[in-house]
């Protein structure tokens, strides 16, 4: 098959999904889960573990507090599997961009088949008590300590206290952002939070971070998501194959979150103009998105970055919620998202899309889902991904 060399992640397709059980608290190994969405992923794909010779998975470090999974190492040994190419990915690699690793991995001829895995146990880990902030500790820089930074949120809340203050963006206009995810978890099962929840509701939680609340962040989770990347004429042996058309980067300037330069952007500004670049679709093309919502104010950032809206314009764009919504103009993270599902760090927004533009989604499936965006990252960081569902 030929392809643009200087696009060569559409020569892969994403050709199996597969997810373990999540949820919040399940109390079960790692090890289990990541072995249980790994082997459906492979199943899915229409191949067996002897088929897989690429493996790669994010953070493969150890991790405190339940945020990673098994080493590709040790996952390695597990399955028996022959590989002929594996990569352990630490920070340079963050969130989903793993994905794009992976691609250009079958794009080259380095592997034929990328299993692709991200796994959680952070809601087992943090037990039935509050843990302790995961920038605390032995390791952490002082000049966060010092001044009481503890957690992700609170630089976050910069972002958000900069919208606020240059834009006029109001708390409400933040909460729908919540409130259009919890609607639709509601129709997913393996949502942490189903129940219904109103912008009064959000209104009246509780402040983490001014003015980010308590509904403005994503949800500790267990659960383990896997994906076989494998190249295009793999095709011809998958039901319903899923199709890279374009991704995107973005560490611009700094990987610092306290000595960024500018809060009117991220460095989702940049993964998204590489992605546009990179394809001759457009953001009036994608038929349904899962924008990363670690935070909420990440979603509005993306928003602008990704140009489905003017820079300052996403707090009017998701007011409401009605073009948010899974029938609106930018149908937008119709598992729940993180916020709502559960933090999957990207995996889940992705699996979503996957099941969007295979028409799997059941009830909230998008009507005719035929370009998907999937976006990783917040603050310093990002990664932007384009899939199709034919070619």
């Amino acid at each position: 098959m030929s392809a643009d060399p200087g696009n060569i992640e559409r020569r892969a397709i994403v050709s199996g999904i597969g997810r373990s059980a999540c949820g919040r608290r399940l109390n079960r190994p790692a090890l289990e889960l990541t072995l249980d969405a790994c082997l459906a992923a492979i199943a899915d794909a229409g191949l067996t573990p002897r088929d897989i010779d690429g493996l790669t998975s994010w953070p493969d470090h150890p991790a405190p507090h339940g945020f990673g999974g098994p080493r590709v190492g040790d996952l390695h040994t597990l399955l028996r599997l022959d590989l002929s190419w594996i990569l352990g990915c630490g920070d340079g690699a963050n969130v989903i961009g793993i994905l794009g690793i992976a691609a250009h991995a079958v794009a080259t001829g380095l592997a034929r088949h990328v299993l692709v895995y991200r796994t959680v146990a952070e809601a087992t880990s943090q037990g039935a008590g509050r843990r302790p902030a995961v920038m605390a500790g032995a390791g952490a820089a002082p000049w966060k300590t010092t001044y009481g930074v503890g957690s992700p949120v609170q630089f976050a809340a910069l972002w958000a206290q900069h919208h606020v203050d240059r834009y006029g963006t109001t708390r409400e206009q933040l909460g729908w952002v919540a409130v259009n995810d919890r609607r639709n978890a509601a129709d997913n099962p393996d949502a942490v939070y189903r129940d219904p929840m109103t912008i009064d509701d959000y209104l009246a939680a509780r402040m983490i971070s001014e003015p980010l609340c308590l509904f403005d962040c994503d949800i500790p989770a267990d659960g383990s998501i896997a994906f076989v990347v494998s190249p295009a004429d793999h095709r011809r042996d998958v039901d319903r194959p899923v199709f890279f058309e374009a991704l995107g980067g973005g560490r611009p300037m700094t990987s610092s979150w306290e000595f960024w330069p500018d809060f009117d952007v991220m460095a989702a500004t940049k993964a998204a103009e590489q992605l546009w670049s990179r394809t001759s679709l457009r953001p009036g093309d994608v038929d349904v998105a899962g924008l990363y919502d670690g935070f909420s104010i990440f979603v509005l950032l993306w928003l602008e970055a990704l140009g489905f809206c003017g820079r300052g314009e996403s707090g009017a764009f998701v007011e409401g919620g009605k073009r948010i919504a899974r029938t609106g103009d930018l149908p937008l993270n119709t598992s729940g998202g993180q916020l709502s599902e559960g933090r999957y760090l990207g995996f889940g927004l992705a699996y979503e899309t996957f099941l969007q533009l295979r028409r799997q989604a059941g009830v909230r499936q998008v009507t005719d889902a035929e370009v998907g965006l999937v976006t990783g990252g917040g603050g310093p960081l990002a990664q932007a991904f384009l899939f199709t569902n034919d070619r």
